[in-house]
């Protein structure tokens, strides 16, 4: 690594070894506003191996995630092959043991391919995962869903659902609002979405399974989940920085605006800011999704839906969240660190750790990225909270 001196990791590793991560904002000099965290913990990549190493590799992914300071994601599993059996996960799993610099736990498949129709062995794949979900694409036959979620209930497993009628896609490719109709695109309705999550949480009812909405967008999404923890069912959810920043308006005719679920209008993100601030909405995760630089050169029409997040998505919440005074620090770095190991049931460890200067000031350039994904909307953007040390099994895995 390149050139933190000693000291300064010395005193990074004091502090960790004397720290309570209790969620309180833990500073390592009286000077300097420079914080030390247990890591971000993202609960949904995309790091592409095996079947679209041209995208992202689990080498590049992993150290473009402890470059920004996450010491455990959990990569999703579109992916050739799938991780639908348990030959398919190994697969990915030798990957992740020989390429990866930080805690990758990946999902499990919910149905056999990806295709929604046949659930895959539970009782086989809890042996090296709790998480299930087909994202990419939702579950559409509620017999399906029903079938998967009972046996996820049975192993102790959680159901974390992508969110999307197809049926209601209309071939949408970007939020189906005024900045649609304004320049002639095809919009996605909200109510893909919000329809799905509405039958997923009677079907919780039903099953008792823990149940996770993945990358939620929509103001009535949150407010179905909402309602869902009011009745004391277990339901968790999360969402992404650019759903809490950005918003239709903010769209330009550009490849890098383009993701799924598409950004919404302005009351939608107002709806997701009130659901973080109220505690419906646990986590925030990236929804880091790679694609190559022809795939997202496009338009909004043809580039590939996905944008890479890993690299930008403290510095951007921090700068315009808690810099703003819309949340606390202490609230950002429970949806980003705590909350996540709390659904996934893992602990804190003092081997475990990032350290990151809240005063430092940058401008965003996805040529400097890690992750072999260069798409961001926040192109350009100047930012503040810049990661200088991460710390995976007492091991410094990135360093500035």
């Amino acid at each position: 690594m390149k050139g933190t001196d000693k000291r300064f990791a010395d005193a990074a590793f004091n502090a960790a070894e004397n720290a309570c991560f209790d969620g309180s904002v833990i500073r390592i000099f009286d000077d300097k506003n420079i914080i030390l965290i247990p890591g971000f913990v993202d609960m949904h990549v995309h790091f592409r191996q095996p079947g679209f190493c041209y995208k992202e590799t689990i080498k590049s992914g992993s150290l473009a995630a402890a470059s920004a300071g996450y010491t455990t994601v959990c990569t999703m599993p579109n992916l050739s092959p799938a991780p639908d059996c348990a030959e398919h996960i190994e697969e990915q799993l030798k990957h992740i043991n020989s390429d990866g610099v930080i805690g990758i736990i990946p999902y499990s498949c919910i149905t056999k391919g990806r295709c929604g129709i046949s659930p895959v062995d539970f009782g086989e794949m809890i042996k090296y995962t709790r998480l299930f979900s087909d994202d990419g694409s939702g579950v559409q036959s509620t017999e399906t869903v029903e079938q998967a979620m009972r046996k996820c209930a049975e192993h102790g497993g959680i159901y974390a659902s992508h969110c999307e009628v197809n049926e209601l896609l209309l071939g949408g490719y970007i939020h189906d609002g005024q900045y649609a109709r304004t320049h002639g695109h095809r919009g996605i309705s909200s109510a893909s979405e919000y329809v799905m999550i509405e039958r997923d949480i009677e079907l919780v009812r039903k099953t008792n399974c823990r149940y996770h909405v993945c990358h939620i967008s929509t103001k009535e999404g949150v407010e179905l989940v909402r309602r869902a923890k009011a009745d004391g069912l277990p339901v968790t959810c999360e969402t992404a920085p650019h759903y809490l920043i950005l918003c239709d308006d903010d769209l330009q005719e550009d490849g890098r605006f383009k993701m799924n679920p598409p950004l919404r209008s302005s009351s939608d993100r107002d709806a997701l800011i009130n659901g973080i601030k109220d505690g419906t909405i646990d986590v925030i995760a990236t929804d880091h999704a790679p694609h190559s630089k022809e795939e997202k050169s496009r338009g909004l029409e043809k580039s590939l839906m996905g944008i890479t997040g890993l690299e930008t998505a403290f510095p951007i919440l921090y700068t315009h969240l808690v810099k703003t005074g819309v949340i606390s620090l202490e609230l950002l770095l429970k949806l980003m660190c705590y909350a996540p190991r709390q659904i996934l049931g893992i602990p804190c460890r003092k081997d475990c750790f990032a350290v990151i200067d809240l005063d430092k000031k940058y401008t965003i350039d996805p040529e400097s990225f890690i992750s072999m994904g260069k798409s961001t909307p926040f192109e350009s953007y100047e930012v503040f909270g810049k990661n200088l040390l991460t710390v995976y099994n007492g091991n410094i895995v990135w360093q500035i």
